[in-house]
């Protein structure tokens, strides 16, 4: 996915301390890796509409993924992946994510998903929806793609936290907002000492004309000392 920052002109919009109240209460119950997290090690195989290769993975942070796959392009694929999960769950202050920005709600509750929040100031027009102080919907705009994220469910974990167990991507062209492709993601997750790490990860998205289901299975997960 492209991460190159489009130009935001929103640049002089003040900041409502409601909106940040409400995106810092959604952050904070979000699930991450503690402070202290030091990595995981474990078994990986990932299926591919039937066809399995085997492998491992070490995770020691969000741009410390190594995996291990007889097959270089599942091998790269599957780091991508696990890659994009550590960022996610990686240890973070809300003063060094989103909270670095202006903030601004819109006045309706009505939508499903929740309220309308913008994101002024982070190059890539970011507004997300929030509901019972979760963030529902995330979508972003960059020079070459465009997508949003609908969260459709989740658990709370042991220390009660909530942490995404499924969600759906759709990926749009910017300049003329057409839908390119839908990934539909599902995650489970499995609890060794006090973090939750991913146990399974199914994938299906569109490509080349054909539907495409993919797997991740982590095994024999031990934390990194």
């Amino acid at each position: 996915m492209e991460h190159t920052a489009a130009i935001d002109t929103q640049t002089t919009v003040a900041d409502d301390p409601q909106a940040r109240a409400l995106l810092q209460r959604a952050f904070e119950s979000t699930a991450r890796w503690q402070a202290d997290f030091r990595g995981f090690s474990a078994d990986l195989t990932v299926n591919t509409n039937g066809q399995q290769v085997r492998g491992t993975v070490v995770v020691k942070g969000p741009r410390e993924v190594t995996v291990q796959l007889p097959d270089e392009a599942i091998q790269k694929w599957a780091q991508e992946q696990i890659g994009m999960i550590a960022v996610h769950r990686a240890p973070r202050k809300f003063e060094e994510s989103d909270g670095k920005h202006r903030l601004t709600m819109e006045a309706g509750e009505d939508h499903p998903l929740g309220r309308r929040l913008d994101i002024h100031g982070d190059g890539m027009q970011s507004f997300y929806r929030i509901k019972d102080n979760r963030i529902t919907q995330i979508n972003r705009k960059m020079p070459h793609v465009a997508f949003t994220i609908n969260v459709e469910e989740s658990s709370t974990t042991q220390d009660q936290k909530q942490l995404t167990t499924k969600y759906t991507v759709y990926y749009f062209a910017p300049q003329d907002a057409k839908l390119r492709n839908v990934e539909s993601f599902t995650d489970t997750h499995v609890r060794v000492g006090n973090s939750d790490l991913p146990a399974t990860r199914r994938i299906i998205s569109y490509e080349n004309g054909a539907v495409l289901v993919r797997t991740l299975t982590f095994t024999n997960h031990k934390l990194l000392v």
